[in-house]
């Protein structure tokens, strides 16, 4: 998933060109805003509608779209799509609390709603919540990386990835090996920019290969349909037994994972001519992205079945009898790989300013212009995400640690408890309604998911 942070507390949407240097070291209620004065970043106003729809899907579209075929396998073709929809719905309506109570407290940044809410106590757990949820994404991005060029095990058997496909088994063609390639002469370099306006052409280039991974996946779909090679999945859950049924329960934390943006709204927000629309372009892009994660879902699970796997890139390494099929399963391949390693960059963005933010809250110094602190930071976060990406067996794990703690809590937790706790005296009873059937659902859901998971592994022991 694509996420862009903004940490600042003030709103600066109409006067781009005002700039805070001074700072008032006598009031110390002030000094814990001095990080987000000195990194705000202002905006012109200039944005429009559809700009802004394209930016927010671009957002929430990334590597939970892999996990969402699976997902379809475990509850069915139906209620998959049922989730897929409900899940979209909750969060539009999580993101428009969140936006309506910024506008009353205006506050310009997710944190800033939770801060005037809760206090600096609630704002540092959203931080931490965020800087889980984000090293997680990183990691399941270096997992599919990996699983792309170097291949996986899944079900006792080894999928071949494409680099490994093309050489052979070398040392340089193992996982390890090439997580580290792509580390050091890919990440890294991306990585140094200090600005993200710096890879605006790297994201738009990241945007086109998603869509050309679903197109040609739907593409060969309706290919095998009209061949009578596969036909209609199964539409309901398959449930053998006690573990099968509590396993239904591990999709939610994937699928909330799937739908977070929620600390890019207002940076979007901000640069909109029209603020007004920002209701609208939320409502159109979940819709958007609703049907990209349904398409998605549908056509893989058709594709592969009960076959498919945690991550779908690792399916295309078969051989799927289509004309051409070794290149196009290649291409289908390296090019939702080489999307996330654009992508990967403007996620560690917000990742490293939120932990800058939490390590360093009353620095004066901005991030960007002190050495020693953006490289130390840097060098750590990128190393303990490399760690991760070879030691965690699966996305799926992943997704599920990520999405049962920080993406529940950052997705339907925390506007919930700002709605439910109406500081300034403007939530609806509807607005009650929803936040605590999104409170029962994050909490029996993620607690049923977690529950699972360690069944499961008490049971494998």
């Amino acid at each position: 998933m694509t996420i862009l942070t903004l940490a600042s507390e003030k709103k600066h949407r109409r006067s781009p060109k005002t700039t805070t240097t001074t700072t008032t070291p006598f009031l110390l209620p002030q000094t814990h805003h001095h990080y987000h004065q000195h990194h705000a970043e202002y905006y012109s106003g200039e944005g429009g509608f559809f700009g802004a729809v394209f930016n927010l899907s671009t957002t929430v579209v990334g590597a939970g779209i892999m996990a969402l075929p699976a997902a379809a396998k475990e509850l069915g073709l139906i209620p998959g799509v049922i989730m897929i929809v409900l899940i979209a719905v909750l969060t539009e309506s999580s993101i428009e609390m969140v936006l309506r109570f910024g506008k009353a407290s205006k506050a310009s940044s997710y944190s800033g709603v939770v801060g005037d809410t809760f206090g600096g106590a609630g704002r540092t757990i959203l931080q931490a919540c965020i800087v889980v949820n984000n090293v997680g994404m990183l990691v399941v991005y270096m997992i599919i990386i990996g699983d792309v060029l170097s291949g996986s095990w899944a079900d006792g058997g080894h999928h071949t990835g494409v680099i490994e496909g093309w050489f052979g088994q070398r040392w340089w063609t193992t996982r390890f090996a090439l997580l580290l390639f792509t580390t050091l002469f890919v990440l890294a370099p991306l990585l140094s920019f200090r600005r993200l306006d710096s890879l605006r052409y790297t994201s738009a280039l990241s945007v086109f290969l998603a869509l050309l991974f679903v197109v040609i996946m739907a593409g060969i779909a309706i290919l095998k349909m009209a061949q009578g090679d596969v036909g209609i999945p199964r539409l309901l859950p398959n449930i053998e037994g006690q573990a099968s049924f509590w396993k239904l329960f591990t999709t939610f934390p994937v699928l909330v994972t799937a739908y977070i943006c929620h600390y890019s709204i207002h940076p979007i927000e901000n640069e909109l001519k029209d603020p007004a629309q920002m209701k609208s372009i939320v409502r159109a892009s979940m819709g958007l992205c609703a049907l990209v994660y349904v398409a998605t879902s549908f056509f893989g699970f058709v594709l592969f079945g009960e076959k498919t796997l945690d991550d779908v890139l690792a399916n295309f390494d078969a051989d799927l009898k289509i004309p051409y099929g070794r290149v196009v399963e290649d291409v289908v391949r390296m090019s939702y790989g080489v999307h996330l390693m654009l992508v990967f960059p403007i996620v560690f963005f917000s990742l490293r300013l939120n932990l800058d933010g939490l390590l360093f809250p009353y620095n004066t110094l901005p991030f960007a212009y002190d050495g020693k602190r953006f490289f130390s930071v840097t060098v750590g976060l990128m190393g303990f995400i490399f760690l991760g990406a070879n030691f965690i067996p699966s996305i799926w794990d992943a997704f599920q640690f990520t999405g049962a703690t920080a993406a529940v809590s950052i997705g339907f937790i925390f506007p919930a408890a700002i709605a439910l706790r109406d500081p300034h005296g403007i939530a609806s009873k509807n607005d009650t309604r929803v936040s605590w059937l999104m409170i029962l659902m994050a909490v029996s859901s993620s607690t049923a998911a977690i529950s699972s998971d360690l069944y499961s592994i008490f049971e494998a022991s």
